[in-house]
């Protein structure tokens, strides 16, 4: 073990009394309180963002990254209730509909630890039938839900260049657009209500999602025919086929074809279960989706094949002989 884990793992977590404590200090001072629940690579990407400006804690369940968020200067807690406790806003960073459901209405939840009028933000990506369930448990408690899943990347989300789609109140998103600024540029008002930011974001993950797969096909053609993966992606980048997906992926997929780990920017169970939500509102909606029903049994197929945590490039490497992709 390295100098020093043994401090950063004892010191991870901040119990309740520590974070009350540290709520009448930040109420002292007037800056707001928001809780980032979610600490993966773009919940803590957001929190580290949102820290300059506003009094942030964050939770997750992993202490892997409680450590990582501890070591980045942030407030944890012990538990996402803890985390939301006198807060202004919540920032739910989470993967899916479940983990919305345990972050929120779980033991220890952030409805726990919220008073009344408060706003909780979810920048996940759930579905519009999803955002709305949520929006109606949490107006039960007299607690408000913006809808903002956003698109870009950690790198984007640091930055605050993240592409935010949302959905909710005129009079809710007013409160909350400090924040929301923060998190997102653009930020798309796409309609009044909770589940209006999902749609964009289902029809945005429809574009991604085929643009992955079409950027892997590309590449392991290129790779099957002999062509050097390097000239082919910085040629194609500079034409008329370039995509943000094929800029962005393309070098990852370049490493996943000749025999080098890709670094896990973004798995392959996000696209698996994205398309799935895409999947869903096609058929709600009877419209005929043949290309990204292709891309998600690509990413289905992914997933059976043991690459569901690994980046979501790595589909490529189901496109040619073993062999070649290695070679």
């Amino acid at each position: 073990m390295a100098a020093g884990a043994t401090d950063v793992k004892a010191h991870a977590v901040i119990s309740n009394n520590s974070v009350e404590a540290r709520t009448t200090t930040q109420q002292a001072t007037g800056l707001m309180t928001v809780a980032v629940v979610g600490l993966g690579a773009m919940g803590l990407a957001m929190a580290r963002r949102l820290s300059s400006v506003f009094a942030v804690r964050g939770f997750d369940p992993v202490s892997e990254r409680k450590a990582l968020a501890l070591a980045a200067g942030l407030e944890v807690a012990d538990s996402a209730s803890a985390a939301a406790s006198g807060g202004d806003f919540v920032v739910l960073a989470v993967r899916d509909i479940r983990q919305v459901d345990d972050a929120l209405f779980g033991p220890s939840g952030v409805v726990e630890g919220l008073a009344a009028g408060s706003i909780v933000i979810l920048t996940s990506t759930v579905g519009a039938a999803g955002a709305r369930r949520v929006a109606e448990r949490l107006m039960e408690r007299s607690l408000s839900l913006l809808d903002l899943p956003v698109s870009g990347g950690p790198a984007r989300a640091a930055t605050g260049d993240l592409a935010g789609f949302l959905g909710g109140a005129p009079e809710i998103t007013a409160k909350a657009r400090p924040v929301l600024e923060r998190l997102a540029s653009p930020l798309v008002l796409v309609g009044p209500r909770p589940g209006d930011g999902q749609a964009m974001k289902t029809v945005n993950q429809l574009l991604c999602g085929v643009h992955i797969a079409a950027a892997a096909e590309a590449l392991a053609l290129a790779k099957a025919v002999g062509l050097d993966l390097h000239q082919v992606l910085e040629a194609l980048s500079a034409g008329a086929a370039a995509s943000f997906m094929l800029t962005n992926r393309g070098p990852r997929i370049v490493e996943a074809l000749t025999g080098t780990d890709p670094e896990l920017l973004s798995a392959v169970a996000i696209f698996e279960k994205d398309m799935g939500i895409v999947s869903d509102a096609a058929r709600g909606a009877r419209v005929a989706l043949p290309v990204a029903s292709a891309a998600e049994q690509l990413f289905r197929l992914a997933g059976m094949a043991g690459l569901a945590q690994e980046d979501d490039s790595t589909i490529a490497t189901l496109l040619v002989p073993r062999a070649s992709s290695t070679s």
